[in-house]
């Protein structure tokens, strides 16, 4: 869509994530055996035809550049009105993020301004869902508002804090908003996502940020939507969509993808999503492994057990390993007997022979990137 561009936020949960985003952003962590959770949203502005995207970062960026790279794999050229990566150095800004709206602010003269779309997808790298983006964009123009938020229905349970919550009536239009608030079960959580027109963000990133107001959420859609400054559409998303915001829901996110009916959702043909390639071997299956309802990555080599688990590329399991109900990220190395239950490893990680690590569904232990245990 040559009138759309696209702007996604690689930063904006890193700190509820733990060690998890200790050295790298959320939208470079890795998910499902061989993506990187920015490969959703960089994969669904491809497939709706938006070739102008550019991904604001402010730190801990360099695994997020290597990964995506020339953006060559989701036919994307890196370059000026391409795609473009708004970090600290080329906003001129500091490493103190204080909101998108910030982040918009300070790109807009070196980005915004120059690009020649007239609308902005804004979209989190928290959400991993496969979205038809043309759907959204074409019903935000059909409907003359001047923001649209896509929701989620069955998020909202009274107990889970939601940067914004969309209460709508019989026709879909809005009736309620609220932010930063645990909101009962009527109404629709936000995915992140939101379609504006470039001009007026230009214009709302301005006056929002001279009367000191930096939170795009509250302090913007919210505040506006109150004054009566500003109408607010609400497009709802009836398929798979997983919020990855804290550990845990990154771990129980990870093995969700061993259903069926998650991974085919997506997963699914017309919305393909890309990520860049590394060619390994096949995985090898040793003559005494058993792997069951696990996600195996290419070049694993297993020669124990594993059960109900994600392994990503060249992960090792010894003989005699065993491991169940666990997240294991690329090229960690089990060790002879070893037994692992409800843990998260991160990359590199080698666990010594004989060692047990036990955490539990709610609280799932993490083994830091590159630690020998």
């Amino acid at each position: 869509m040559n009138d759309v561009m696209g702007l996604i936020f690689a930063n904006i949960y890193d700190s509820s994530l733990g060690s998890l985003t200790q050295k790298r952003t959320q939208a470079s962590l890795p998910y499902g055996g061989r993506y990187r959770q920015i490969d959703f949203p960089l994969s669904n502005m491809s497939d709706a035809g938006i070739r102008h995207i550019g991904i604001v970062t402010q730190y801990n960026f360099q695994s997020l550049m290597n990964h995506v790279g020339s953006g060559e794999e989701w036919d994307l050229k890196l370059a000026d009105c391409g795609l473009e990566f708004i970090t600290p150095y080329s906003m001129g800004a500091s490493n103190d993020f204080r909101g998108k709206l910030d982040a918009i602010y300070t790109a807009r003269k070196s980005h915004l301004k120059r690009a020649k779309e007239e609308y902005v997808v804004l979209a989190d790298a928290t959400v991993v869902c496969s979205i038809d983006l043309k759907e959204v964009i074409n019903t935000h123009i059909r409907s003359g508002k001047d923001v649209t938020v896509v929701v989620k229905r069955g998020v909202a349970d009274g107990k889970r804090q939601l940067d914004l919550a969309v209460r709508t009536d019989r026709e879909g239009e809005v009736t309620d908003l609220t932010a930063d608030y645990a909101a009962p079960e009527d109404y629709l959580a936000s995915m992140g996502i939101f379609v504006i027109r470039k001009d007026f963000l230009i214009q709302s990133a301005e006056e929002c940020v001279a009367r000191n107001r930096f939170r795009f959420e509250r302090e913007f859609i919210l505040q506006d939507w109150l004054d009566g400054k500003l109408s607010v559409g609400a497009f709802e998303f009836h398929n798979v969509a997983l919020f990855n915001e804290s550990p845990e829901e990154f771990f129980f996110n990870n093995l969700a993808l061993i259903r069926r009916v998650v991974r085919h959702d997506l997963f699914r043909e017309g919305l393909t999503i890309y990520t860049r390639i590394r060619d390994q071997v096949p995985c090898y299956y040793g003559e005494n492994s058993e792997i069951n309802d696990c996600i195996v990555a290419d070049g694993c080599v297993l020669n124990g057990a594993a059960s109900n688990s994600v392994l990503f590329r060249g992960v090792k399991i010894s003989n005699g390993a065993s491991v169940k109900n666990c997240v294991v990220m690329a090229n960690s190395e089990i060790g002879i007997g070893a037994q692992l239950e409800y843990c998260i490893l991160d990359k590199d990680v080698k666990v010594k022979a004989g060692t047990k690590i036990i955490g539990t569904m709610e609280h799932p232990t993490i083994v830091n990137r590159g630690e020998v245990v």
